[in-house]
């Protein structure tokens, strides 16, 4: 079996490392910013864990070799605008929108997409980050130095915030994970609850749209579409060309995780449906120290990322997966977070069925 080279050795190229382990594959994370010469093989494979990346000795070695999967994909979906332009292109809903040009002004913006408009950078920007409100009862203007690098989105008053993650093998073949309920706190990703049975008219809809997109981008791998809920319709919000924070689920809940998936994907191995497992739920770690006795807790499994903690920061993911419902309110009410935890923990007991 060849080597399987992953651009970036973050927690998500940590975590497709684990899930190699077990079929024999041998992947090796690169940090970024390595200077090491990387013996790189002919029939070796190269996927990323990330939309884009600067260029360094490291990544123009990666970027280079002729296995790498899917490196035409990553600046279309990495850039707002094009990966905008591919919905638009395909007739995927999407929040209405425009390109912020050097001339766009806070009254046209207002004038095309209503009194509440959201600008995102073009590049970057995840977590919350890299984005400006325009609000005409406040009268903001476009900031200078975000004209030519942003698009502008219409407001969206959306139901809930639902995410999908399929994968896509070489020879074209789709499977797809349950549809996830997500939280958001100031742009990050708190905490996830799947399958739910009431999203359950609203999957094949959302394989739909996935699976168009991925076929137009002849895309082999992992990819998650994260959806505004309006009523009985998806909007898609964002996408991402790799695993992803809410399918970090599946580790517990399934009996193929996508990290597997997407290691299964891109070395050609066969792919199955994954069976699940039970109710799961994912609960975020940001800007939080290590504590052990989490794992007093009954179902609770941690990923702990040996990251320096730091506001804001992602250092983990703690999961949860049974299937009995009083099992997993009560981790949750044991579970001693700090805020704005509870605030995340009363969500998921809310949402969290009765099995």
């Amino acid at each position: 079996m060849s080597v399987l080279w992953v651009l970036g050795a973050g927690q998500l190229g940590a975590m497709l490392k684990q899930a190699g382990t077990p079929l024999g594959i041998d992947v090796r994370p690169v940090d970024i910013e390595s200077t090491e010469t990387l013996p790189l093989a002919p029939t070796d494979i190269v996927t990323a864990e990330r939309e884009e990346w600067p260029e360094t000795v490291a990544t123009k070695q990666l970027a280079t070799h002729s296995n790498f999967v899917n490196l035409a994909t990553f600046p279309q979906l990495a850039d707002r605008l094009t990966q905008k332009q591919w919905l638009d292109r395909l007739e995927l809903a999407t929040a209405p929108w425009f390109p912020v040009e050097s001339d766009s002004t806070a009254t046209h913006a207002y004038e095309m997409l209503g009194d509440r408009v959201l600008m995102k950078r073009r590049r970057g920007g995840y977590d919350g980050k890299g984005q400006y409100w325009l609000k005409q009862s406040e009268g903001s203007e476009i900031p200078e130095d975000w004209k030519g690098q942003a698009i502008a989105e219409q407001a969206i008053n959306f139901d809930e915030e639902v995410s999908l993650v399929g994968v896509r093998g070489k020879n074209g073949d789709t499977h797809f994970y349950p549809l996830t309920l997500n939280l958001h706190i100031n742009g990050i990703l708190y905490a996830s609850i799947s399958p739910l049975e009431r999203l359950q008219p609203l999957q094949a809809k959302a394989e739909q749209m996935l699976s168009k997109l991925m076929d137009a981008l002849d895309y082999v791998g992992v990819m998650a579409m994260e959806c505004f809920r309006v009523g009985d319709d998806l909007l898609i919000n964002e996408l991402a060309p790799r695993v992803h924070n809410s399918g970090h689920w599946t580790q517990a809940g399934a009996s193929v995780c996508q990290f597997e998936n997407h290691v299964r994907a891109v070395t050609g191995l066969p792919l199955a449906p994954a069976e699940v497992k039970n109710q799961s739920i994912m609960v975020n770690l940001i800007g939080i120290d290590l504590d052990y006795n989490w794992l007093n807790l009954q179902g609770l499994e941690l990923y702990w990322y040996k990251k320096e903690v730091r506001l804001g920061r992602k250092v983990g993911h703690l999961n949860f997966c049974s299937g009995n419902s009083s099992t997993l309110q009560k981790a949750l009410e044991e579970l001693n977070l700090p805020n704005p935890y509870p605030e995340a923990l009363t969500w998921l007991k809310k949402n969290l069925p009765i099995i």
